[in-house]
C-alpha cells in the first residue's frame, strides 16, 4: 500500500491493517490509529503530531525523522522500531516495550523513559 506524501490528517484508521504500508512523509497529524497494525510500515518523515497510536503494533516500523510531538502511544508495540532522529517532544508513551528500538538522535524533551523495557535499545 502506497500512501506516500498523502494528507491523512484527522482520518480514523482504528484497527486497520497497514502492514508494510508506505507512509513516508504522509500527514497523519491528529489521526486515530488505535490498535492499527503498522508492522514493518515505513513512516519515515511522517507528521504524526497529536495522533493516537494507543495499542498499535509498530514492530519493526521505520519512524526515522517522524514528528511524534504530543502523540499518544499507550500500550503500543514498538519492538525493533527505528525512531532515530524522530521528534518525541511531549509524547505520551506508557507501558511500552522498547526492546531493540533505535532512538539515535531522537528529540526526547518531556519524554519520560522511566519504567520502560529498553533492553537492546540504542539511545544515542
Amino acid at each position: 500500500m502506497n500512501y506516500e506524501n498523502l494528507n491523512l490528517s484527522g482520518v480514523d484508521l482504528t484497527n486497520q491493517n497497514l502492514t508494510r504500508a508506505d507512509l513516508r512523509d504522509a500527514d497523519l497529524s491528529g489521526a486515530d490509529l488505535r490498535h492499527a497494525n503498522l508492522t514493518s510500515a515505513d513512516l519515515s518523515g511522517a507528521d504524526l503530531t497529536g495522533a493516537n497510536l494507543s495499542g498499535a503494533n509498530l514492530t519493526g516500523a521505520n519512524l526515522s525523522g517522524a514528528d511524534l510531538t504530543d502523540v499518544v502511544m499507550d500500550e503500543a508495540t514498538l519492538i525493533g522500531a527505528d525512531l532515530s532522529y524522530a521528534n518525541l517532544t511531549g509524547a505520551n508513551m506508557t507501558y511500552l516495550d522498547l526492546s531493540g528500538v533505535d532512538l539515535t538522535g531522537a528529540s526526547r524533551t518531556y519524554f519520560d523513559l522511566t519504567g520502560r523495557n529498553l533492553s537492546g535499545a540504542t539511545l544515542y
